[in-house]
């Protein structure tokens, strides 16, 4: 066909990376091949594991489910931008801006922070990881991206989601060892310094605006190019995110079309 597709998610399967309060990843064989003659399994997981999308409902209530989401959010052009950043980093809104390829106005963007290299069962990828905060949800929102997505454990900085003093973690944080480190480190409070929960959530979603969580990969293959991305869920009812498959594709030759629909 002449493209190029580029999986831009991370392995899944037993053993599975999973954020901190979340039930580990159960897969039962129910038929095997010596008894049966045929392979049959059963899942037990949460949809929010490793690469995923989330839906607006999932922090917004009165907002679109799973499968209330229009078909075309999932599809469209975009870009993968290059913003490194370092344990606890903030993405800020400037870093957004200058950001190249430039973007646009109805782009998925997908943010390498180079963090996707520390995918793991570790505090490293959990709990240390570089986010977006209040600031670039904000600038997403007004931006009218089409949707979003990261290689870090989530939409928000770590210590701006339970992981920190809000929420569920209310008021030490799951992890408290981490807020404690995090006050060492700098002499702040970690509620001084992020004291909101989750507002990168709240601002995309509350506009419309799926974001994918653990973006992995072969995202460095298409680092810094303008590309078209697919990321379709499962039309579940009432869903609150879902597992996906994010793909990149890309056509060197711009001779590839969709079809008309005629006959």
């Amino acid at each position: 066909m002449g493209l190029e597709f580029y999986d831009l998610s991370h392995p899944w399967g037993l053993g599975q990376p999973c954020w901190p309060y979340f039930e580990d990843v159960k897969i039962e064989r129910l038929h095997n091949m010596a008894k049966s003659g045929v392979l049959t399994q059963r899942i037990t997981t949460v949809m929010h594991s490793g690469t995923h999308i989330d839906a607006p409902a999932h922090v917004v209530e009165g907002t679109p489910f799973m499968d209330e989401v229009p078909l075309p959010y999932f599809f469209g052009t975009g870009v993968v931008v290059s913003i490194p950043k370092k344990k606890w980093e903030v993405i800020t809104a400037e870093d957004l801006e200058n950001a190249s390829p430039q973007i646009r106005e109805g782009d998925i963007v997908i943010v390498n922070t180079g963090w996707h290299k520390h995918y793991a069962d570790s505090r490293m990828y959990y709990a240390y990881s570089p986010g977006f905060y209040k600031e670039a949800g904000e600038w997403f929102a007004k931006k009218k991206v089409k949707m979003i997505g990261t290689d870090t454990q989530a939409l928000d900085h770590p210590l701006g989601t339970a992981i920190g003093p809000h929420g569920p973690g209310w008021p030490h944080g799951l992890l408290p060892q981490v807020n404690m480190e995090y006050e060492r480190e700098t002499g702040r409070k970690v509620i001084e310094d992020f004291p909101e929960w989750e507002p990168c959530h709240q601002a995309i979603l509350s506009s419309g605006i799926c974001g994918i969580e653990n973006v992995g990969g072969e995202i460095d293959k298409v680092t810094g190019k303008r590309v078209t991305f697919a990321a379709f869920p499962w039309r579940w009812t009432q869903g609150d995110g879902c597992i996906v498959r994010l793909v990149a594709i890309v056509d060197k030759r711009g001779q590839y079309r969709i079809e008309t629909g005629a006959a």
